[in-house]
């Protein structure tokens, strides 16, 4: 089985890709955590009518969705570029905290789920019928999610804190000058958050839950390497490009505010970096497990719990693991046959340019995918200083009621070839994240939607779509279909790993063993992803699991309609659906949003 080694090999690398769409999702996670919601019991009596109990659930879900975002500057901002219009106004500005104590999580749950109850769900309307579901699946989730509060690591080495808010901050939009002051405001919390994430830390460390050296020692490289840029931080010239763009400043108030953020930057953020890094330094040694999570206190449970999270899957990690066996096995037989008659060298002309492949993506998906409705987008390129950090590529989420203000980061020393630039595109692009995104805005969502978090589904789906980018370049079938499955394999290797680390138990030694039975032998890079997977338990699952779900509905799919099957209505049915675990995405696909299978008018 190692006959693929020769094809693309570095595409091992993968591994560091996976930051992407994660970056904003992340901070804008719908998250009962903060411990500010309350009981949300609706004023009145409930309505018997079927209108009535519609309209009052929208009410239910607004003061959610609206609780739920002033709680948090961030995901206030990067959610609504008018919050005015939902009847959000001024609040405190904060990053948010990261609490210690799952008591407050666990009264707001079920404080909710009381509110849930109250509703009669057969007099519900489609739309809302799923609404429903996903927020009880996603509150389900969350219960059990807290009983692990002290094993969550908000400092991971894929999508940690401290890699993730620089890019966050950055990309912060200033609409008007009252964003500017908040944003120098928020810059000015930035040590209270940091030392509430200490606080975090060191809870764990007693505990007994802290991380490991190796792992602190690159959570520490992290922070040095964005404290170290000095003067070329990026923090400074991003806030000047923005600032800039407010057309009611005068030139005069542009220079004192980028002065200002220059003094708040060396005055907290800096600082509060260095506190980072002096804390963690003092906290490294306390970690009592250098390897995966099944070594820990009840490990192995936590380790399918997020493993449930991770993908929005509801089969067992042993499920997962023979499913994963069985892809991968369609995957090497689809390889072996077309390896005979076929070039391995791949010579395709692909332009170098990320806006001309993404534009070449534009119009090539509508064959197979529905048309979008125009939006806009702009390419952006890591910081050199930060390329070792950040992935090959990341899309910025997008504000709700701003969707065609779309931005997407490249990482170019992270990209190795125009190949793998197209294919990454695809993930971030068109029909990927930017697709996908869009896309879902367009079917008009209950709002409290676009804040839930459902990495299988996301992330699934961006795999796919990267997937069928390989028959979508300037290949022949037999190429696509080697450079395809080969990527495919690779990160079913990922899978397989996180699962043997984590829930096996497995060495570093035994993660060697298993990637030499597939020809893959460089020790120092297979060390980095056995370091990459302990820092951050079922990150990949997320990617090939999610997308594994997707090619099943597919096979369902063509097992139901035959012939008459349509690759472009297979597309428009999950999208429609949205961001959801992946048993309701296949009851709505299965009752195809009729109103007598799901609820009512």
């Amino acid at each position: 089985m190692s006959f693929f080694k020769g094809i693309q090999e570095n595409k091992i690398e993968k591994g560091k890709k996976n930051v992407n769409y994660i970056t904003t999702q992340k901070i804008r996670v719908f998250s009962v955590i903060a411990g500010t919601i309350g009981i949300l019991l609706l004023s009145g009596c409930q309505s018997e009518t079927s209108a009535g109990q519609n309209r009052q659930f929208r009410q239910f879900t607004k003061q959610l969705f609206c609780q739920e975002l002033s709680s948090n500057t961030i995901s206030l901002h990067y959610t609504l570029k008018n919050p005015k219009e939902y009847d959000i106004r001024e609040n405190e500005v904060t990053f948010g905290t990261f609490p210690t104590d799952n008591k407050n999580l666990l009264a707001a749950v079920e404080n909710l789920e009381e509110v849930l109850k109250t509703f009669d769900y057969n007099k519900l309307s489609v739309e809302n019928s799923l609404t429903y579901d996903v927020l009880k699946c996603y509150l389900n989730m969350t219960e059990r999610d807290a009983e692990y509060i002290l094993y969550d690591e908000p400092m991971g080495l894929v999508s940690g804190v401290q890699t993730q808010l620089p890019v966050i901050l950055s990309e912060y939009p200033f609409y008007e000058q009252s964003d500017v002051d908040t944003y120098l405001q928020l810059m000015k919390t930035t040590p209270e958050y940091f030392a509430s994430l200490l606080k975090f830390e060191q809870k764990k460390s007693k505990a007994g839950l802290f991380m490991s050296d190796k792992m602190a020692e690159q959570v520490i490289e992290q922070c040095k390497a964005f404290r170290d840029m000095g003067e070329n931080n990026y923090l400074y010239s991003t806030f000047a490009e923005r600032v800039c763009t407010v057309t009611s400043l005068s030139d005069k108030q542009k220079s004192d505010y980028i002065q200002k953020n220059a003094r708040m930057m060396k005055a907290y953020v800096l600082p509060a970096y260095d506190n980072l890094i002096c804390t963690i330094e003092k906290l490294k040694g306390s970690g009592k497990n250098e390897q995966g999570l099944c070594y820990l206190p009840k490990g192995k449970d936590y380790y399918e719990q997020v493993v449930e999270a991770s993908t929005g899957s509801t089969r067992s990690v042993e499920e997962i693991r023979d499913m994963t066996r069985r892809q991968m096995t369609e995957d090497l037989e689809a390889m072996e046959r077309v390896m005979q008659n076929s070039e391995r060298e791949v010579n395709a002309a692909i332009p170098q340019n990320p806006v001309s492949i993404l534009q070449d993506l534009q119009t090539k998906i509508l064959t197979s995918f529905p048309e979008l409705p125009d939006t806009t987008y702009e390419v952006k390129y890591v910081p050199k200083a930060m390329q070792e950090h950040l992935s090959p590529a990341f899309y910025m989420i997008p504000a709700i009621d701003a969707y065609n203000e779309n931005v997407i980061y490249v990482n170019e020393a992270q990209i190795g070839n125009t190949m793998t630039l197209f294919t990454t595109l695809a993930h971030e692009g068109y029909p990927g994240h930017l697709y996908q995104t869009v896309y879902f805005a367009n079917t008009n969502p209950d709002p409290i939607r676009t804040i839930l978090n459902f990495g299988g589904y996301v992330e699934g789906w961006a795999t796919y779509a990267e997937m069928c980018s390989y028959y979508l370049a300037p290949l022949t079938k037999d190429q696509a279909t080697l450079l395809q499955k080969n990527s495919s394999i690779v990160l079913g290797l990922y899978t397989l790993a996180d699962i043997g680390i984590h829930y096996d138990g497995w060495s570093r030694e035994d993660a060697i063993a298993f990637y030499k039975k597939y020809g893959i032998g460089d020790e120092d890079n297979i060390n980095r992803i056995y370091d990459l997977i302990l820092g951050s338990p079922g990150n990949y699952l997320k990617y090939y699991v999610g997308y594994v779900e997707f090619l099943e509905l597919k096979k369902d799919w063509v097992k139901e309609y035959g012939s008459q099957a349509s690759q472009k209505e297979f597309h428009k049915a999950v999208l429609d659906v949205g961001p959801a675990p992946f048993k309701v995405v296949e009851k709505y696909i299965r009752c195809e949003m009729t109103p007598t299978s799901v609820g009512g008018e």
